[in-house]
């Protein structure tokens, strides 16, 4: 089946009705929380994460998929605003986006992000339409050494590479397999790391997790930094949204560029949408004639990040669906829903489940075209979201966790389990843990596991099948690479404090 008839397929489900109203509640959910600072998409995912066991699989993963990229969106409207980003990949956007809105230019830079986005995601929609079949077919040919080597690899790449420090990172991977290993052994079906408790048989909810670790801990530590006020914003008309001649030159490269550089980092694990967007950043800055415009409201510092972060988004679903090791904590949780429907994420699901991921492709599509008519006529429902008292926002929202918690198994331990993920989770961010590599770790590690065993089942116990393998020999050349530059990395900032 070519790609064009697959596309015709994966529209035929996704224009049915119920995926087509989720895909709108999605990306609409995904403004909302991009728009609100100290939310974001993980925290709206792991929240709605419950919804999905009511769900058809292709619904739950287009509604799902649709907060993540609408998220992006949204994210930058409480940048250029108010200088505060709302997610950490739209960061780089308050560099210039908010002097744009000081210099009475709001409303050609919010139009200008929402024309860059639209621009950035579609150009890494096309890739994966072309790139996520090949990968699939290439993956194939991957015996249990093979993925584990792939796994492993995703796995360090995530935790070593993006922001922070990075032995806080692998600490967290590490809590996270540990986390990931109780409940009954994969081979001998012996409970194991249950304590006692038979509710801990199956192992810890993922769902309980991942609603503790980033939805009741992102809400408790906003709380804990700021006062419960609404934000003061003026008005933005639609007539003051439309860019200069200028504005609109100037930023055509700079997309274009920025699509580019989202695009392949987002296929990479660990680098993801945030580090793309301040590269785009930094690009431009670099390829500027007149660097010093920077930092001063220059349209180009807004284009290109935009782009970037956008493409990123999309283009991270290639490994996160084809290869099934996702490169940040919201593509595992994408994952996870898929898994709770019995879906395996991997080949088998591009190739033997057609409908889903050419149907969640379909949905991109259509989810970006939502997203442009959503955000350039609404903007003004946008604004006044931003006065919402968080005093009622975040009580209601740690009510909705628990009673989505509950209604999955009706179980009050599960409930208890979200409690204590976030209280652990609130004091491990205010530490300097990041919470991702965890929920990473939580998910990969009964793969890695699985496979580990099953590969050195078939070898007799010889580790020779990691090294006779090319392709796992590759990816564990570049696991020790990466290892090798997080402990270069260590090394230059305890070097660079003993200087200071």
């Amino acid at each position: 089946m070519s790609v064009f008839d697959s596309l015709q397929l994966g529209f035929a489900t996704a224009l049915l009705p119920e995926n087509l109203l989720f895909c709108l509640i999605g990306v609409t959910l995904g403004t909302v929380v991009g728009l609100i600072p100290g939310l974001g998409a993980l925290t709206a995912i792991s929240i709605l994460l419950p919804v999905t066991y009511y769900l058809d699989p292709a619904t739950a993963i287009i509604m799902l998929a649709g907060i993540y990229y609408g998220a992006q969106y949204g994210g930058s409207t409480a940048s250029i605003l108010m200088n505060m980003p709302g997610t950490p990949t739209h960061a780089v956007t308050c560099l210039d986006g908010y002097p744009m809105a000081k210099q009475g230019r709001a409303g050609p830079a919010l139009f200008i992000t929402t024309i860059s986005s639209f621009v950035g995601g579609c150009a890494a929609i096309t890739l994966m339409m072309f790139l996520g079949p090949m990968v699939a077919e290439l993956a194939l040919r991957f015996q249990s050494a093979e993925y584990f080597a792939v796994m492993l690899f995703g796995l360090v790449a995530a935790s070593t590479l993006s922001t922070g420090a990075p032995l806080k990172g692998l600490a967290m991977v590490v809590l996270g397999v540990a986390l990931g290993f109780i409940g009954r052994d994969i081979t001998t079906g012996v409970a194991r790391f249950t304590f006692g408790f038979p509710q801990l048989s199956d192992g810890l909810s993922l769902a309980a997790l991942a609603m503790g670790m980033f939805g009741v801990a992102e809400i408790l530590n906003n709380m804990a930094k700021r006062a419960l006020k609404p934000f003061k914003v003026g008005s933005i008309s639609l007539r003051s949204l439309t860019p200069s001649r200028s504005e609109m030159r100037r930023s055509t490269a700079p997309t274009l560029r920025g699509t580019a550089i989202g695009s392949i980092a987002g296929i990479l694990p660990g680098v993801g949408p945030t580090i793309a967007s301040f590269m785009a950043y930094a690009v431009e800055k670099r390829v500027s004639s007149e660097p010093e415009r920077f930092g001063n409201g220059a349209v180009e510092g807004v284009a290109a990040p935009e782009a970037a972060n956008n493409a990123a988004v999309q283009s991270a679903f290639i490994p996160t669906l084809s290869l099934g090791v996702p490169g940040d904590a919201v593509g595992a949780i994408l994952l996870a829903a898929l898994m709770l429907h019995g879906i395996t994420p991997g080949p088998g699901l591009v190739l033997d489940q057609a409908p889903v991921f050419w149907g969640l492709i379909a949905s991109f599509w259509i989810g970006n075209v939502l997203l442009l008519v959503l955000n350039i006529p609404l903007i003004g429902v946008w604004v006044s979201i931003l006065r919402i008292p968080y005093d009622y926002l975040y009580p209601a929202m740690l009510l909705f966790i628990c009673i989505g918690v509950y209604s999955i198994n009706f179980s009050t331990f599960d409930v208890l389990v979200v409690v204590i993920a976030g209280l652990a989770g609130f004091l491990l961010m205010n530490f300097g843990f990041p919470a991702a590599p965890l929920l990473l770790g939580f998910i990969l590690g009964p793969m890695i596991e699985e496979n580990l065993r099953r590969a050195m089942m078939v070898s007799r116990g010889s580790l020779d099948i990691f090294v006779k393998s090319p392709i796992s020999l590759t990816f564990l050349l570049l696991t020790l690479a990466v290892l090798l530059m997080t402990a270069l990395r260590v090394w230059r900032m305890r070097r660079g404090h003993r200087l200071s």
